[in-house]
This record gives structure tokens, sequence and C-alpha cells, in this order.
């Protein structure tokens, strides 16, 4: 009895040692090396949309420069504070939110005659896997019994009225608009609300969404004559102190390997 007491007691002490341990090891932060903390840093912040295909490209440019370039993004009230701070580069998810960092967000902030335009993707609509509904276009979308999900700001400001209103059809406008059961601020919370409420349909987006979370959804491509585009652009900071290695980086992305980066990612090639 005295020896089972004794090795449950063993076992226990060795069971919290290397519990204790494995959660120090999981739960350590990161600490940079020497040659990391001393290599250029540039920062640039912006949209969710664009970032995934901004890392990769960051990650593959500043292993050939030996430098670090951090990709801060998400709705703009989350960074936009820190931007005004340390921003070297600022990108954008359509031409009229560039237009708005310059003249409401982050005012004084952005050297406008850095911002270029870099790459298209088109509006699609995303349905939960295997398309329940047969849904093959912006058409089936207005029809009766589909609740769809759009976005009403991060780049969409009226992004479904431009792809219903296209061909000049009004009942095509006034059937989207009925069956529309949540107008999300952001790209962030449209997609949060996707993947927690499986009453939602169709979710009107980028392709580039889709690429993100290919589990999460099906694409359905718009109708050619329906379809419509917004770029990612841009754009060096007045206070950058690092401008010429953030020129490197802008002219990067639009290089041959930073072209095949964004295609990954659902973006279009020039």
């Amino acid at each position: 009895m005295k020896r089972s007491i004794a090795t449950l007691a063993v076992r226990a002490a060795l069971f919290t040692f290397f519990t204790g341990f494995w959660a120090i090891s999981v739960n350590a932060p990161q600490t940079a090396t020497a040659a990391e903390k001393s290599a250029p840093v540039l920062r640039a912040y912006g949209p969710g949309g664009p970032a995934p295909a901004m890392r990769e490209a960051a990650t593959v440019f500043g292993g050939k420069k030996g430098i670090r370039v951090e990709i801060n993004a998400g709705p703009t009230p989350t960074w936009k504070d820190r931007a005004m701070q340390d921003a070297d580069l600022i990108f954008s998810g359509s031409e009229y939110m560039m237009t708005d960092f310059m003249q409401k967000d982050l005012p004084g902030l952005i050297d406008i005659t850095t911002i270029r335009t870099l790459y298209l993707r088109p509006a699609a609509i995303l349905v939960r896997p295997g398309n329940p509904k047969n849904i093959k276009g912006i058409v089936d979308v207005a029809k009766p019994g589909v609740k769809i999900l759009v976005v009403q700001g991060a780049g969409q400001v009226g992004m479904w009225e431009d792809v219903a209103g296209r061909t000049g059809d009004v009942r095509l406008v006034d059937g989207v608009r009925g069956n529309i059961g949540r107008f999300a601020p952001n790209s962030a919370e449209a997609k949060r609300l996707w993947n927690s409420d499986p009453s939602f349909d169709a979710w009107l987006i980028w392709t580039i969404w889709q690429k993100e979370s290919p589990a999460a959804a099906d694409l359905v491509n718009i109708e050619p004559e329906n379809v419509v585009y917004r770029s990612c652009g841009i754009a060096i900071t007045n206070l950058s102190q690092q401008k010429a290695l953030a020129k490197e980086f802008c002219e990067f992305l639009q290089s041959g390997e930073g072209q095949k980066i964004f295609v990954k990612w659902g973006w279009m090639a020039p």
C-alpha cells in the first residue's frame, strides 16, 4: 500500500513537472535575435483584404534584403493611431479608401506623389460548401428565400449596388436589397457573421476572401456583365525615415515575383 502511494506521488510530481515545462515552453515569449533587433524594420498598415498577399510578399522581400517588414492589418480604427506614429507605408483596399486615408483617417501622413495602384480583384458570391441553394450568379441571389450578407464599408461601400445595378435593371437591385440580412461594417465582421450564423446563404464579397478560408465557402462567379473590380494600392508616408527602402518594397510588389504572390491570393495579373 505504501509503495502504491509513493508510486502515485512520484507520477504526480513528474506529471506536474512536465506539464509545467510544456506550458512554459509554449507560452514563452519569442525573443528577437541580436541581428533581428538591429535589422531595419519597415512598418506597413492597411485593411485585412490585401493582408495575406502583403504578408507573404513582406516575408519574401524581407528575406532578400535582410530586414523585417511588419504588416499591420485590420479595420482602420485598430491601427490608425500607431500608423500616425511610425508607419512607413500605407496600403488600401480600394481607390476611395486611399482617398479617405488622405483626407479623413490619416491627414498629412501619406505622400500623395508616391501612391500607386497595384492589383485589382473582382467581386464574387461566396456560398455555403456544396452550394445548397444552387446559386449561379447575382440573379439567383435576388430570388425569394435567399439571405445575403454584404459589407457597407472597408472598400465596399455600395459595392452590392454597383453589382446589381450595373446593367440598369432596377428589379434586380430591388430584389438584392430585399434579401440583404445584414450590412457588416467591415470584412472582418462579415467573416465573423458568416462563420457564426449559418442562416446566411450568400456573402457578396471579393474573391480573395475565399482564397483565405476555402473550407468555409464555395465561390460563385458573378455574371460578366455585372461584375465590378476594386484595387489594392500602396503609398509611402511623409514621416518614413526609410523612403528608399520603402520604395524598393513597392517596386517588389509590382515585380514578377510580387505579382505571382498576389495572383496566388486571388488578385488579377495586370
